[in-house]
């Protein structure tokens, strides 16, 4: 079949819709009908060169939501009809991480930026005669999309797609990263680096495990005010100005947690976060750095007498079949805020003008809407 979808063809380029014929699904394929995608920051990451894509032309979009329109002859996990929430962390069930509970570390994310389909490597996707890759093997910036059934989760009917989209990458990794990850609890100080799409759920998620403090730095003063509404108790414009707060609200015992959740990770944060984070506490790198970066500014003597830990974290270090109907749950409860994340929606045609407002600092979050 055809369908249209945002491509990106070399570094530095805008996207552009192209028409793209896709093939009928095979074994564990599923056919989806795309009616939301969430415009991520990790798909600028391949716009900037940041994060290196091996294959171009590229369908962007790994944040996504949809209705199943067609399944291969093995696919058991949907069925036509099926709403669905994409994961762009595949989650076999046969992969050591899978068995021992970790399927957001699946071993079928080695091909997430391969060319060929997950099942048989065969190229699915064509622009012309030329072979589509897509972004973490989805490519939710088109009005279908062709995938394994390791990437798809079902979600009940009566959700809104915009929202069921939002939990598939941003709202499960910033949420995680605080909450799984960070392992914060009640009572805690949480700082958090950065309140963007990702950083806000961070935000929302420290506010839930119960800390005391949730102090959010951010540049945007549009940002921040925002930040309150998702339970940061305090925000600061920059690290320096949240130093001496922090100190003196905490009397010197300074943050439990820090979540670094800026738009482009580099290694010159690091030091400052461990400064903000006092003994024993914790910083969760969850921001995309670009992946030739190697040099990080760290006190290493600090870093083992104040006994304190780094970690990284992908998908907010929690199992996408669990935590997506987890968090679509708690928003259907009145406890997440979902709603509130988008700033603003898009059609496919206006993707270019979404992503500058992005840049701009304009957006929370915005949506690619489908008909």
């Amino acid at each position: 079949m055809k369908t249209r979808a945002a491509v990106l063809w070399g570094v530095g380029e805008e996207w552009k819709i192209e028409e793209v014929t896709l093939d009928d699904p095979r074994g564990r394929e599923v056919l989806v009908k795309t009616k939301a995608a969430g415009m991520c920051h990790s798909d600028e990451h391949v716009v900037t060169g940041d994060m290196p894509a091996p294959h171009f032309p590229l369908i962007g979009g790994h944040e996504g939501s949809g209705i199943v329109e067609a399944v291969g002859p093995e696919v058991t996990r949907v069925a036509v009809g099926d709403h669905v929430s994409m994961s762009f962390i595949p989650s076999c069930g046969r992969c050591p991480s899978c068995i021992q509970g970790q399927s957001f570390l699946c071993d079928e994310g080695a091909k997430l930026f391969n060319l060929g389909m997950p099942g048989d490597d065969r190229v699915a996707h064509h622009i012309g005669d030329q072979p589509a890759a897509r972004m973490t093997q989805l490519g939710s910036f088109a009005e279908h999309m062709l995938l394994s059934e390791d990437g798809v989760v079902k979600v009940a009917d009566d959700l809104p797609f915009p929202q069921v989209a939002l939990v598939s990458c941003g709202v499960a990794t910033g949420y995680g990263s605080v909450v799984e990850r960070a392992g914060t609890k009640a009572g805690d100080t949480v700082v958090v680096i950065g309140a963007g799409g990702v950083g806000m759920n961070a935000v929302q998620g420290a506010a839930i495990a119960g800390a005391q403090r949730v102090v959010v730095i951010d540049p945007e003063e549009f940002k921040r005010e925002q930040a309150m509404e998702f339970g940061a108790t305090h925000t600061y414009a920059s690290v320096d100005e949240a130093m001496g707060a922090l100190g003196e609200m905490t009397w010197g015992q300074m943050a439990n947690q820090t979540i670094i959740t800026v738009g482009v990770m580099k290694g010159e944060l690091l030091e400052p976060a461990m400064n903000l984070t006092g003994k024993g506490g914790t910083v969760v790198v969850t921001a995309v750095a670009p992946m030739v970066d190697e040099d990080a500014k760290l006190n290493m003597f600090m870093l083992s007498m104040m006994n304190k830990e780094i970690k990284g974290t992908v998908f907010g270090s929690a199992n996408p079949r669990n935590q997506i109907p987890n968090l679509l749950a708690m928003y259907q409860a009145g406890k997440l805020k979902l709603d509130e994340l988008i700033t603003n929606t898009y059609t496919l045609d206006e993707i270019n003008q979404g992503y500058e407002d992005m840049r701009n600092g304009k957006n929370i979050r915005g949506v690619i809407v489908f008909d």
